[in-house]
Order: structure tokens, then sequence, then C-alpha cells
């Protein structure tokens, strides 16, 4: 899953994702909700590399806008592992940024899941699976996702995990640029008005017309209405079918094939302001330079 690792530096890719089916299905005692959500991972990918070294945690990203200090969850990955490591050697972590930054893509989680998995592998791997899915849950609760990198049924806040099979969906992802945080969503759902989940849920991969959803997708377009004309956009441009990943606000649809992907992105792109890019969906662990080339923007 690492690549370009060779004595004290790591170079990895850290997934985006969507999250295909996202029910809320009940709210905590301490504030967090219960989740049933599918997600898959992409091809579109943020670039991480990872140095031994110097002294102290140091974070270079090159996009502006993002803090580089304790306020980055990549920086407090980095000192999470140092503690329960209790090696304290300095670490130079490089970003950077391909993924939208809160656009409901997961790209914070997935940087910091792939800083814990490139300082385990520098350091020889002294903490096994299940001790590198607690520190994550720790940091997020997307980012123990991004440690197995494989579709997954994510249950509870989302960090208890299984996989599920899907097919190699192309993507075209829009981002209109709205900004919608993911507490503001959740502090604006109507958790009573929600219809109740089934009690058994099936995930035809064949299918996915059938079984895409997200509960948050209507605060999101009640927020934004013009979210729905741009999901109108991806139907009427040939989407197999479309949604909102996570709390938005960026929009997704299927396509079978990159060719009808492209077209319908090049159709798109005359009128759509916003970020637009194509991904495939990732269908399992693979290496990572099978894929590094299988995402572009538009």
């Amino acid at each position: 899953m690492i690549t370009g690792s060779g004595g004290d530096t790591a170079r990895l890719l850290c997934p985006a994702k969507v999250n295909l089916y996202l029910r809320v299905v009940g709210r905590r005692a301490d504030g967090y909700h219960e989740l049933v959500t599918v997600m898959q991972p992409l091809t579109l990918a943020d670039e991480l590399t990872v140095t031994l070294g110097g002294e102290g945690i140091r974070l270079v990203c090159d996009a502006p806008d993002l803090p580089c200090g304790p306020e980055n969850l990549v920086w407090r990955a980095a000192l999470r592992f140092q503690e329960e490591t209790g090696r304290q050697q300095g670490v130079l972590l490089n970003l950077a940024k391909r993924i939208p930054v809160a656009a409901g893509l997961g790209g914070g989680s997935s940087d910091a899941a792939g800083t814990l998995m490139a300082l385990n592998d520098l350091a020889g791997s002294p903490l096994t699976q299940a001790r590198l899915h607690h520190l994550a849950s720790l940091l997020g609760a997307d980012v123990p996702f991004f440690l197995n990198r494989e579709p997954s049924v994510g249950r509870g806040i989302g960090t208890q995990l299984s996989p599920v099979p899907l097919l190699p969906y192309w993507y075209l992802l829009a981002n209109p640029g709205v900004p919608l945080s993911t507490r503001w969503v959740y502090e604006n759902l109507d958790l009573a008005g929600l219809p109740d989940p089934p009690r058994t849920e099936t995930w035809d991969p064949a299918r996915p017309e059938t079984w895409v959803r997200n509960d948050l997708g209507a605060v999101a377009l009640k927020r934004f209405p013009e979210l729905g004309a741009f999901l109108d956009d991806l139907k009427n441009a040939g989407a197999w079918t479309q949604g909102i990943s996570g709390s938005g606000p960026t929009l997704f649809g299927l396509f079978v094939s990159k060719e009808s992907a492209q077209q319908a992105g090049l159709k798109l792109r005359r009128s759509f302001k916003g970020w637009l890019a194509i991904a495939r969906g990732l269908t399992g662990p693979e290496p990572q330079t099978t894929w590094e080339n299988d995402a572009w923007t538009i």
C-alpha cells in the first residue's frame, strides 16, 4: 500500500471516499449519532510524504488555508502515534492536497489515517491493525475506514466496519463550493422526521439506483436549494444514479464507464462553475501504482 518507502521516507496516496448510503438511526447520550453507512474509497487522493528526522512534528501543506499545527488532524495523528509508541523521533509531513477541504469526501480523515500507516511502516510496524484502528477512532469517526481502503459498511458512529462488495463505479464529482459544516448539518437534522430504517438492508452492487440515499441530504438541500438543480444536471447528463456525499456539499453521479463519466463531465463543465472531477471507485486493497492516474479534474 505504501510506495516510495525507503530508509526514513515513505510516500503514499490518501484516497477520498463517497457515502453511497447514509442512514441516521439514533443519537447517543454523548451527542454522537448512530449511523448505517456504505462508503467506497476513490482513486482521487491527496499525496502524503513522511520523512523521519529533525525535531518535533512539522507539517508542510500546499493548501494555504489549512493550518499546519495542532489544529490539523494530520499533525494530531503523528502526535497520537508518538504517544502510543513512545517514539519521540522528529518527523516532517509533506501534504499535497487534491481533495477539496470540507467537502464531504473525507480528505482530512484519510490524510490522518495515512499518517498513522506511514509512521507505523517506517517504525517497523510496532502497532497491530487493531491498535491502529483504536488510535484512528480517537481522531475521528471516518478515520478507521481509511486504514483498510475497501468498500465498507460503517455502523455505530461509523467506526464498526465490515467489507461490502461493490463494483468499480466511475464517479463524476461536483463541488459547488457552498459552505456546509458537518456540525451544522447534524445540528439541523430532524431526527424525529426520518423514516424508520429497513429491518434488513441490502446493497445490490448491480442496482445502486435502488439503495443510494443520504439522510443528511435533506438538510443540505434545504440550506442550499440549488444543490437539487445540480443533482438534476447529473441525472440529465446520464448518471446511473446520483447523491450527496457525507454532509455535503460534494455531489456525485455514478457511471458505468470512464467514457460515459468523461462525456457527462464535459457536458456539465459548460455550465457548472465549481470543482469537477472524475474518479474510479476502489473495490478492495490494490497497489496505489495501479490507480494513482485514474482521477483528474475537468
